[in-house]
C-alpha cells in the first residue's frame, strides 16, 4: 500500500510542479546528451586508436642472406605457429624488390639489376600482446632463432600511441565525471526546491507520525521519473545524431550493430539512476532539517 502511495504521489508531484519538473528534465536531458555524445566519441576514438595500435604492432623478421629457400620457408612456418603471432606473411627477395620499386617509383630503376633486399616475414602480433614489453620480449626471442638476421618494430610510434590512448581515456573520464556531478547537483537542487515548497506538508506528516522513509519515497519516484524522461529524450537525440553522422561518414558505423538500442537503454538507465541518487541525497539532507515544533 505504501509503495502504491509513493508511486502515486511521486507522479502527482511531477504534475503539480510542471514548470520545475520540465526545466529539471530538460536540463538533465542536455547533460545526458553531452555524456552520451562523449561516450560515443570515446568509443569511436578507442576503436581508431585500437586499430592504430594494432597496425604499429607489426613486426618484421629479416631472413639471413645465407639461408636457403627451404630454410626461409621453414622459418616462416615456425613463426606462424608462435602463440603471440596472429598472422604472418612471407616476403621473398623478388617481392621485396617489387615493393621497393612501387614505393620509390622512378628512382628505383638503378637498383633493379638484381635483388638486393633480403627476404623477410611480416607478422601481426595478437592484440593482447601489442604492448612495448611484450613486443620487446618477442623481438629478443625471435632474434635467437636460426636463420634470423634482424627483428624490427616501430617502438617509438607504439609508445606514442599508448600514451595517447591513456591520455584520451583520462580526459574522457574527467569530463564525464564533471558532467555526472553537474547532473546530480541539478537534480538535487530541483528536488530540494520542491521539498522546500512543501515543507509545511512534510511538517504535518511528521506530526502525525510519518517516518522519514515514508516521506522520502514519493520524492525518489519523482526524481527517477524525471531521470527516465530525460534519458529517453537524450537517447532519442543520440540515436538521431549517430544516424546522421553515419549517413555522412559510413566508416563510423563500425561499432555494435545494436548501438542505437544500447544508446537508448544506456541513457534511460543512467538518467533513472541519476534522478534517484540526486533525489535521495537532496531528500535525506532536507527532511532532517524540517522541525516539527
Amino acid at each position: 500500500m505504501s509503495l502504491f502511495f509513493s508511486i502515486r504521489e511521486g507522479i502527482a508531484n511531477f504534475r503539480r510542479a510542471r514548470f520545475a519538473a520540465f526545466a529539471s528534465t530538460m536540463a538533465m536531458a542536455v547533460a545526458l546528451l553531452m555524456l552520451g555524445t562523449l561516450a560515443l566519441l570515446g568509443a569511436e576514438a578507442q576503436q581508431v586508436l585500437s586499430w592504430l595500435q594494432q597496425r604499429v604492432g607489426e613486426m618484421e623478421v629479416f631472413v639471413a642472406e645465407s639461408a636457403t629457400d627451404d630454410e626461409a620457408q621453414a622459418l616462416f612456418s615456425r613463426i606462424q605457429t608462435h602463440p603471440q603471432v596472429e598472422s604472418a606473411e612471407y616476403i621473398s627477395k623478388e617481392d621485396a624488390q617489387a615493393i621497393f620499386q612501387e614505393e620509390f617509383g622512378e628512382g628505383a630503376e638503378s637498383f633493379i639489376d638484381e635483388p638486393f633486399l633480403p627476404a623477410s616475414v611480416r607478422l601481426q602480433v595478437r592484440p593482447s600482446y601489442v604492448q612495448t614489453d611484450s613486443l620487446a620480449q618477442l623481438q629478443a626471442d625471435l632474434q635467437t632463432w636460426d636463420h634470423v638476421d634482424e627483428v624490427v618494430f616501430n617502438q617509438p610510434l607504439l609508445n606514442t600511441v599508448q600514451q595517447n590512448i591513456q591520455l584520451a581515456g583520462s580526459i574522457a573520464a574527467a569530463v564525464g565525471g564533471i558532467v555526472l556531478i553537474a547532473a546530480l547537483f541539478l537534480v538535487g537542487n530541483t528536488i530540494r526546491l520542491t521539498i522546500y515548497a512543501r515543507r509545511l506538508l512534510i511538517r504535518t506528516m511528521k506530526l502525525v507520525g510519518a517516518t522519514d522513509g515514508f516521506i522520502r519515497r514519493p520524492f525518489l519516484v519523482e526524481g527517477a521519473l524525471q531521470g527516465m524522461l530525460a534519458g529517453a529524450l537524450a537517447g532519442g537525440g543520440l540515436w538521431a545524431l549517430y544516424r546522421g553522422a553515419t549517413s555522412y561518414f559510413p566508416q563510423l558505423a563500425g561499432l555494435s550493430p545494436h548501438i542505437e538500442w544500447i544508446l537508448l537503454g544506456g541513457t534511460i538507465g543512467t538518467g533513472l539512476l541519476l534522478g534517484w541518487i540526486g533525489s535521495f541525497i537532496a531528500v535525506r539532507r532536507f527532511i532532517n532539517r524540517v522541525e516539527i515544533h
